[in-house]
Order: structure tokens, then C-alpha cells, then sequence
């Protein structure tokens, strides 16, 4: 049997052996590297630099914008026909440069204030002139939305930052169910880690019942059914042993492809069993999840984009209008004599200064006469869908509430069973080791000490269970609540 067991332990080194890395891992550093190399976290990372990006470009449309457009040069030949609709097509041969400046600057009204210089001038090659043209604009726009309540630039900026933080509240909450996903193989594979070194020192005391059985066989103190008796119950618990080192391979696997780490790497977790008591009051685990969980935070933003909703379809069936207003600078210059561009360009910045400027001023207005109720039924539309998520914030609510009293309540009872199989353990321990003694003097039977045996390797069993349960409720308590009753730390 010591052989057996040997060729377990070489078998399992020489496994090992051709890992590319080791881990010693502890929850935490299994969590952290989780963040680090996991998909799903860095899909989400790109959604929130996205939504981040899109912040950053609304708030720069608020800014002021200036472009430069060149046309350096534009030569082109073809034909034209004469605008007095006659019918006669004639050549066209020139050769243009042009130039624009334009400065906008958006209002926070949804108008806009603009600044436009251009400059252009080209030479015509079939009736040999000259033109050149200086124009600058100052214009205002407004549009009157904004008596309706209802600035769309302002709009868009609250919906971006709304965005935003929708995908910063997605981001936190996928990162605390990765934690808990974690946490959850993390203690599987820890139990069955356990479990497998429960096997193995069942193995190893079934091992050394089957000696003391064989000994006492040759020396004729026991019945042969006896002897072969143990010799089944070594082979049942050798092959629990090697069911437990399967399930356990199992559990390494899915929990290195959880974290995000190689399948040739090892993986050793700590085996102690240490534990923090909590105690959790209800009523402040309720408290610390409405104030902490981001489905409310996002069932808050819904709303909020359904409102502004509302008022931009109310606004489609109000009649529309704008404001439009310039003032105007040009100069222009037309030569059949002179065709150098420098002087062409001179004499159009002169004839700008000399030219009485222009302006003008509009008001337009578009009206909804008749839609058959179009405009109206889209805003009931909207409405309902605000209704929807007010109803659905107050159905996350309640399930919030009770998911938490329920994990508060399966805390304190997985923390009482725990510490009572804690005793159970001991207890078991000593009467296996007082049942093998009597066995050994030939006061018992094989029977009554495999029912000892199966006692103690069932207290492991069930104190292994309860101590993984109480782990876990912690950590989905942790993620319905936001909150670490352990550290008493709020989860960022």
C-alpha cells in the first residue's frame, strides 16, 4: 500500500513538472488576476472607454471650433451652359485658389454664433480676366426650441454623462460578479481539494486497518470474511481516492480558465480553514444595498432619459422656429488687363474696406397642422416606457430587500452550523482513534469500526460544507450589498 501510494505522489510531481508556472494563490490574488486577464472584464473596460470618449466628445462640441479649408489649386475645362436659358453651351478654362477660415462657437441654447472668412480668386483662359474675392461673416443662429424647455445640446451632454455612468455602474457590477464567480470556484476548488486530502487519510487509515485485519488473519484471531472485508473496504476507499484527485483536476481546470491563467500552469490553494465571525444586522445590510447597488442607480438613469424623452417628442408637435441674423464684409476685383494675383488680391482687400457692408435678419417658423394624433401617441409611448422603469425600480427593489434578509439570515445560521461541526470533528477524531484501539486489542469487529471510519469521514465532509457555505454567503452578500462585512469597507 505505501508503494501505491508512492506512485501517487511521483505521478502527481511528475504532472507538475511540466507546468510552465506555479501559483500560490490566495482568494484575493485569485480575484485580482481575474480582473486582470479576463475577457468579459476587458469587453466591458472598451464599453466604458467608449461611453468615456463619447462624454468627452459632446462636452468638446460645447468648445469653440475652427476649420481651414485650401483649394490649392483647381484647374478644370469643360462646358457651361448660359444661364439665359438659350441653349448655348461655351468653353470654360480656369484655374482657381481658394481659401476658408471658419470659427463657430456652439450656444448653450442649442444656437450658435460664426465667424467665416473667405478668399478665392481664379483666371479665366478663354475670356482672359481676372477675379478675386474677399468676404467676411459674423451670423447667429437660433433656434427657439429652447422656449419649449428643451435644449438638445444640453440634452445630449446629460445623456452622454448619463451613458457614462451606466457604464461605470455595468463595469462595477460585472467586476463584483467576476468576484463572485471567483469566489465561488475558488471554494469549490478548494473543497475538493479537501476533500481529496479527506480521501487520502481515509485511504491511509483503511491502509493501516487492512494490515492490523491481515495480521490478525494469519494469527487466527479473525474469520477470513472479516479479513476480505477490509481488503473490499481498501479498494472502496482507493477509489474514492481516485474519484476525489478527478474531480479535483476537473476543478483546477475550470477555475484556471475562470481567472484567465495557462491550463499547463499549477494552481495551489491554502488549505486552512481559518474563519472571520460575522454577524450581520438585517436591517444595515438592506440600508448599505439601496444605497450601494447599481441596478437602482440605473434604474434611476432610465428615468431620467425617459423624462428628457417626453419633452423632446412634446416638442415635435409645438411649432418650430429660428432666428437667423449676419453682418457682412466684401470686396471683390475684376481685371482684363492686370492678371497678377498678388495685385488682383490687393485691389479686392481694398474694395473691401471701401464697400458699405451687408446684413440680414430672418424669422422662420414651421407649423403642425395635422398628424392624426402621430406625435401624440409616440409621446404615450414614452410615457408608458417611464412607467415601466418606475415599475421595474420598484420590483429591483424588493428583491433587493429580500435576497439581502435572506443571505443575513443564511450567514448566522451557516456560522452556528459551522461552529457546531467544529466539535463534531474533534469528537469524531477521538472516538475513530479510541474504535481503532479496540479494534487492535480484538474487542470490536471490522463492522463496527468501518461505521466509525464512515462517522469521521462524514463530520470532514459536513464541517467542509458548512465552512464553504459560510464563505460563500459572505460573498454574495458582498455582492448584493456593495458592502465587505469583513473589512466593514464599501466595494469600489
Amino acid at each position: 500500500m505505501k508503494k501505491l501510494l508512492f506512485s501517487f505522489a511521483i505521478l502527481i510531481t511528475s504532472v507538475n513538472a511540466f507546468s510552465q508556472e506555479v501559483y500560490h494563490l490566495t482568494l484575493e490574488q485569485s480575484i485580482e488576476i481575474a480582473k486582470e486577464k479576463s475577457y468579459s472584464m476587458l469587453l466591458l473596460a472598451q464599453e466604458m472607454k467608449i461611453a468615456e470618449q463619447n462624454l468627452k466628445a459632446t462636452t468638446s462640441r460645447l468648445k469653440t471650433h475652427i476649420s481651414l479649408n485650401l483649394t490649392l489649386p483647381n484647374y478644370q475645362e469643360t462646358v457651361r451652359e448660359r444661364s439665359d436659358t438659350s441653349g448655348v453651351f461655351y468653353s470654360v478654362k480656369q484655374l482657381a485658389y481658394e481659401g476658408r477660415l471658419s470659427m463657430n462657437q456652439p450656444l448653450p441654447m442649442d444656437g450658435n454664433i460664426y465667424l467665416r472668412t473667405d478668399l478665392s480668386t481664379y483666371k479665366d483662359y478663354d475670356d482672359m480676366f481676372r477675379s478675386s474675392r474677399l468676404n467676411t461673416r459674423i451670423g447667429f443662429e437660433q433656434p427657439l426650441n429652447i422656449l419649449y424647455g428643451y435644449s438638445k445640446i444640453r440634452s445630449d451632454l446629460k445623456n452622454a454623462r448619463l451613458e457614462y455612468e451606466r457604464s461605470g455602474k455595468s463595469y462595477q457590477r460585472a467586476e463584483l460578479e467576476l468576484t463572485y464567480n471567483v469566489s465561488n470556484s475558488y471554494y469549490r476548488l478548494l473543497s475538493n481539494q479537501k476533500q481529496t486530502e479527506i480521501a487520502l487519510s481515509n485511504l491511509q487509515r483503511q491502509a493501516e486497518a487492512y494490515e492490523i485485519s491481515k495480521n490478525k488473519y494469519e494469527a487466527g484471531l479473525i474469520r477470513e470474511v472479516d479479513a476480505l472485508q477490509m481488503e473490499v473496504d481498501l479498494a472502496e476507499a482507493q477509489s474514492g481516492y481516485d474519484m476525489a484527485i478527478l474531480n479535483q483536476n476537473s476543478s483546477i481546470n475550470s477555475f484556471k480558465e475562470l481567472i484567465g491563467i495557462n491550463l499547463d500552469d499549477s494552481v495551489i490553494l491554502s488549505s486552512n480553514l481559518d474563519y472571520k465571525i460575522i454577524q450581520v444586522d438585517p436591517e444595515e445590510a438592506v440600508m448599505k444595498a439601496m444605497q450601494n447597488r447599481t441596478e437602482l442607480r440605473e434604474r434611476d438613469i432610465d428615468i431620467e432619459l425617459n423624462k428628457m424623452s417626453i419633452k423632446q417628442q412634446k416638442m415635435q408637435g409645438l411649432p418650430q422656429g429660428s432666428i437667423d441674423a449676419y453682418y457682412e464684409q466684401t470686396g471683390t476685383n475684376f481685371s482684363r488687363e492686370d492678371f497678377n494675383i498678388s495685385n488682383s488680391l490687393k485691389d479686392s482687400y481694398d474694395n473691401f474696406w471701401a464697400r458699405r457692408p451687408s446684413f440680414g435678419v430672418g424669422f422662420t417658423v414651421s407649423i403642425p397642422l395635422l398628424d392624426f394624433g402621430e406625435n401624440r401617441a409616440r409621446v404615450r409611448v414614452v410615457e408608458a416606457r417611464l412607467k415601466y422603469n418606475e415599475y421595474r425600480k420598484e420590483e429591483t427593489q424588493r428583491n433587493i430587500e429580500t435576497a439581502v434578509r435572506n443571505l443575513a439570515a443564511s450567514i448566522s445560521s451557516n456560522l452556528k452550523r459551522l461552529q457546531l461541526l467544529e466539535k463534531n470533528v474533534a469528537v469524531a477524531e477521538k472516538s475513530f482513534d479510541i474504535t481503532l484501539q479496540r479494534y487492535s486489542d480484538g474487542d470490536i469487529d471490522s463492522q463496527s469500526l468501518a461505521l466509525e471510519r464512515n462517522r469521521l469521514n462524514n463530520a470532514y465532509i459536513s464541517h467542509l460544507n458548512a465552512y464553504i457555505n459560510y464563505q460563500l454567503s459572505i460573498a454574495e452578500l458582498m455582492k448584493e450589498t456593495l458592502y465587505d462585512f469583513k473589512n466593514e469597507t464599501r466595494v469600489e
